[in-house]
């Protein structure tokens, strides 16, 4: 697995790692740039069935020796923050362009199956009420453009060479992980702030909307599609559920039962309005679909959030 020290990589590797089902040996690649080592240190209690390399996606020698022996790859390895990618553009690119292009090929001369993680960014703003697999992609973003490079580079790699590769189109993830810094995801960042007694911070109006997915959700859907043989789809994965940000902040507020109340400030650039998921594709193929909403797994990422304090 590529990233598989990040947020939803190291949910994963756990998932994998407790599935009784099997006894997988889970081979997490890793730079640390948008990750930890604190992500996976338990992980090592899993001894020969366990393993961590430190190294970057684009440099193909350590990718190809760390590779070695797989038999499947999920490939979440990225630049991953918006922001960020308006001025580390050849850094976004490089990661989650050169990056996929040096994963497909070792899939492809292995001929193994490999998922790869895309993202709703891709799409823009939603153009209908809920967003399927045929919705325009318009992306607003570097990373947004990056991750489409990449997208469609996993479906060029399967009709030129038909190799086993199936992608998951994310809607926004949360959960136990995810960094709460200025990177991080906005109900990571805003928990942080209220139980600090501090305001959410809100870009413009709050008027955007997201469909936020807990990651428990997340890692099963990556499961269900490891154990399938179902290749070159493209798949959405969310609840089909959207919150505005400014009702999102004021519902972790509730639950925090903090007397804190949001605070507006300058809007981002050319700021996605709204991302919501029609996600009866994984439903049909792969027999999953989100089973936590905002309101449970707000519940248990702040409980858990919480306990780490």
């Amino acid at each position: 697995m590529t990233g598989g020290a990040g947020f939803i990589g190291s949910n994963l590797c756990e998932g994998l790692l407790n599935d009784d089902s099997n006894d997988h040996t889970v081979v997490c690649f890793d730079d640390l740039s948008n990750s930890s080592m604190d992500n996976i240190r338990h992980l090592f209690l899993y001894k020969k069935r366990f393993k961590f390399i430190q190294g970057d996606v684009r440099d193909n020698d350590a990718l190809e020796k760390a590779l070695d022996g797989c038999d499947s790859i999920v490939h979440l390895a990225a630049q991953i923050h918006v922001d960020k990618s308006s001025y580390a553009v050849r850094d976004t690119m490089t990661r989650n362009v050169d990056g996929t292009m040096n994963v497909l090929e070792y899939v492809r001369r292995k001929d193994i199956p490999m998922v790869f993680a895309s993202s709703s960014e891709i799409y823009g703003t939603a153009q209908y009420p809920i967003m399927d697999e045929s919705h325009q992609t318009n992306p607003q973003s570097v990373y947004a453009a990056s991750k489409l490079a990449g997208d469609r580079l996993c479906h060029a790699y399967h009709d030129t060479y038909d190799i086993p590769v199936t992608v998951l189109r994310q809607f926004n993830t949360y959960g136990p992980r995810q960094s709460d810094t200025s990177y991080g995801g906005a109900i990571s960042i805003f928990t942080k702030r209220v139980l600090e007694g501090k305001s959410p911070l809100i870009f413009g109006s709050g008027q955007a909307s997201r469909d936020y997915t807990y990651v428990d959700d997340v890692v099963e859907a990556y499961m269900k599609i490891l154990g399938s043989a179902f290749y070159g789809k493209f798949i959405n994965y969310g609840t089909g559920q959207d919150i505005k940000i400014i009702d999102l902040a004021n519902k972790i507020i509730d639950i925090c039962e903090v007397d804190v109340e949001p605070v507006h400030v300058a809007a981002r650039p050319n700021e996605v309005m709204r991302l919501c998921c029609d996600n009866r594709s994984a439903k049909i193929l792969f027999n999953t679909s989100p089973k936590y909403d905002i309101d449970e797994g707000l519940s248990k990422y702040i409980k858990w959030y919480r306990g780490m304090g």
